[in-house]
């Protein structure tokens, strides 16, 4: 997908506040991957308004006047969307949101859950209402690679939150590591397809159908 026309930067501090005051159901990380799997996107219909649009749901909130709109589309959609449209270039890698959790039980179930909403939300963006999509073999092993580590993700978020499951320090702190090593492994399977579908579409010819993938 094209990028909007350029503007001034903004900063995550500036998109959170937004999205607060505007009650956006979805969180920051998710919009951002959300927003990534969209530029990503074979689907040349897919509309960036409508990805924007979807994280409140499908409509854009309630807004005051035309100044309210243009602040909100200057901030969620010119300048989260720009910032993250660089990343289609080799020598930008897209990195997930970095969070400070403690090295508890509840810090392992808080970062492995949202490593998968990011993954969730990447293929939710790039796909958006379609099931299947005509995308280029490297996109598809990201794909697969990716339902992969949030199947993955979701097992560790549940073990870490029940309390009949025996859990040492040790244990945490290596758990901890396969998170950070799961974190690696989906930005470089995100950043794959998103160059892999950018390069495709420069050549559309070369492309094989997949089936949106079902993450476990």
């Amino acid at each position: 997908m094209s990028p909007p026309p350029a503007t001034k930067p903004v900063s995550d501090d500036e998109i959170r506040s937004l999205l607060n005051r505007y009650r956006c159901p979805v969180p920051f990380h998710v919009v951002r991957t959300r927003l990534l799997g969209n530029i990503a996107s074979p689907d040349m219909t897919a509309s960036p308004m409508d990805t924007v649009a979807g994280v409140w749901g499908g409509e854009l909130p309630a807004l005051d006047n035309v100044d309210a709109l243009n602040e909100l589309l200057r901030v969620v959609l010119m300048g989260l969307w720009n910032s993250l449209a660089r990343h289609q270039n080799r020598n930008a890698p897209f990195r997930l949101i970095r969070v400070d959790v403690p090295e508890t039980r509840e810090g392992l179930a808080d970062i492995a859950a949202i490593r998968r909403e990011e993954v969730i939300g990447f293929i939710e963006g790039m796909f958006g209402k379609e099931q299947g999509l005509a995308v280029p073999e490297r996109a598809r092993r990201a794909l697969e690679a990716l339902a992969e580590a949030g199947g993955l993700l979701r097992g560790v978020s549940e073990v870490a939150r029940d309390p009949t499951k025996p859990a040492s320090a040790d244990d945490i702190a290596q758990t901890r590591r396969h998170i950070s090593e799961l974190t690696e492994i989906c930005e470089r399977e995100i950043h794959a397809a998103l160059l892999s579908c950018t390069q495709a579409r420069r050549r559309m010819p070369n492309s094989a159908s997949t089936t949106k993938p079902t993450l476990h």
